[in-house]
């Protein structure tokens, strides 16, 4: 196991939703899992007028994201953690000067002997990231000669190509590439980073992974929410700025890329950009009518209840355009993927809440048994969230005379490993930070490999010719035309909760 070295922590935007739902109960569970260094300190910065003891008291004590798991804990240890954190306010703005920040940061440097060593967390809306790290570089607070310096970023990178161009420009000239991460949480699942052992370690997949036996490879991330209170975000960002540039082409790169020389991480990440750059970049009208479909739910009964349309969501536009649903159909360049055909989508207000990738090969070339009733192709589904874990569909001969066929399961779940604690997303990524570990961080070059496949798309509909906007009610899978993406009798597979579900499946009670 690698070494934490001693480290402060410093959360920018820490009287934010995010510092308290994900940041301080990561750190808790680390903390609880000793996985924190000997001396650690989280340094909490915002406008917010808050003591050390209120800012305690608002993430720790009275957390609402805590209150069941302090139940159980003794007073002693819940304090050894609150202990370790304080609170700085920098007043009206960001914009101002960071002297009296770094007085504070050195005071508890001192008194916690935590070595020079400091992560910034960058919690905070992305207009503030540039401004953030100049005001931290004219304090001198960015240089290493002193114990290193890492900062950390919060999606979305960017709002197209060239903002994200223009926002690594920014931070580029405070940090060197090296110092900046950028997180995707999405890739500190265990189930991502499986995808990677479960190619490259099994002689039964890899060499099966290619266009000689792969028919098309499907990626579905769903959610049964609509937008809930981020109506006014998500109007101006959209299901492809909001997913589809950075969790699923994140995902996507994982399953397109070649082995990699060794698990160093800037090896894998040298191969996920090349499996981004190697995407098929649609630029012409008819071929991106052809292979994107998007559309808003609308209006429905889900479960009993009424359920607003997209439009009419707090925050939205009546006359919106913005796309809760998105799917597109698309080719990798490259020798092992040539003709192979990719579909994923991302929507809002699904039946159910799941992400998952699934594999689907190609049919025997000689099928003797074709008249056997098993019809349907091989699959490897990759389940990502929830019931992770992974599931073979396979043909099997059904006991009595004859050769009838069916489809059987061959199963492993996470959840059976019993004794295995599996960390959840910040707690892997914020401890992959602390360790200078940029595996599951997307690089400068990685980000803007994505949004160079996906500009042209938010172009072509925003300002295109017959760029249609279809509807789909709340609590369906989409639209009706969507199986038209696929090629053949092709559809997607619509999964249910659990990971051996067929599609169809539904719960009655």
């Amino acid at each position: 196991m690698k070494k934490t070295e001693n480290q402060m922590l410093v959360i920018f935007g820490a009287s934010g939703d995010l510092t308290a739902r994900k940041l301080i109960p990561a750190l808790f569970n680390l903390y609880l899992a000793k996985q924190l260094p000997n001396n650690f300190v989280v340094l909490g910065v915002s406008r917010s007028d808050m003591t050390d003891d209120a800012f305690r008291k608002h993430v720790v004590y009275d957390s609402d994201y805590l209150k069941h798991k302090l139940k159980k804990l003794d007073e002693t240890e819940v304090k050894g953690f609150a202990d370790k954190l304080y609170y700085e306010d920098l007043g009206k703005s960001y914009d101002t000067d960071y002297k009296g920040l770094r007085k504070r940061v050195e005071e508890l440097k001192a008194a916690h002997d935590t070595s020079g060593n400091i992560i910034y967390y960058l919690s905070t809306p992305p207009t503030l990231y540039e401004t953030i790290a100049h005001n931290l570089a004219d304090a001198g607070m960015n240089t290493q000669n002193n114990g290193w310096k890492r900062l950390i970023v919060e999606k979305p990178f960017g709002y197209s190509l060239e903002t994200a161009k223009n926002l690594n420009k920014g931070l580029h000239q405070y940090f060197t590439e090296p110092q900046i991460y950028r997180i995707d949480h999405y890739l500190g699942k265990e189930t991502v980073q499986n995808l990677l052992v479960t190619r490259f370690s099994n002689s039964i997949f890899e060499p099966l992974w290619n266009r000689n036996y792969i028919q098309h490879v499907e990626i579905t991330n769903a959610e049964s929410v609509g937008v809930e209170k981020r109506g006014g975000y998500y109007d101006k960002s959209g299901a492809l700025r909001d997913m589809f540039q950075n969790h699923l082409l994140q995902i996507v790169s994982l399953v397109v890329m070649e082995p990699p020389i060794g698990d160093q991480p800037e090896e894998i990440r040298n191969e996920k950009v090349k499996a981004l750059k190697s995407l098929r970049v649609m630029e012409d009208e008819q071929t991106l009518f052809d292979n994107t479909i998007r559309a808003q739910y609308v209006g429905s009964v889900v479960n009993g209840k009424k359920v607003k349309g997209y439009r009419e969501e707090d925050d939205v536009d009546p006359n919106s355009t913005t796309e809760t649903y998105a799917a597109i159909k698309f080719y990798v360049d490259n020798w092992r993927w040539h003709g192979v055909p990719f579909y994923v989508r991302t929507a809002k207000r699904m039946p159910t809440k799941v992400t998952e990738i699934v594999i689907h090969f190609k049919p025997p070339h000689h099928q003797i048994f074709k008249d056997s009733g098993m019809h349907r192709d091989n699959k490897l589904i990759i389940r990502i969230q929830p019931d992770e874990g992974i599931l073979i569909k396979f043909g099997v001969k059904v006991p009595g005379q004859g050769f009838k066929v069916e489809r059987a399961n061959l199963d492993f779940y996470y959840s059976s490993l019993a004794q295995t604690y599996v960390m959840e997303a910040y707690e892997r990524l914020l401890l992959d930070a602390m360790q200078g570990d940029a595996t599951l961080y997307a690089r400068a070059d990685e980000v803007e490999a994505a949004w160079e496949f996906v500009d042209p798309i938010l172009n072509y509909w925003q300002n295109g010719k017959d760029v249609r906007m279809y509807g789909y009610s709340a609590g369906v899978w989409g639209p009706e035309n969507a199986d038209e993406l696929f090629e053949g009798d092709g559809f997607w597979r619509n999964p249910g909760e659990n990971l051996s579900d067929d599609p169809g499946y539904c719960v009655i009670c």
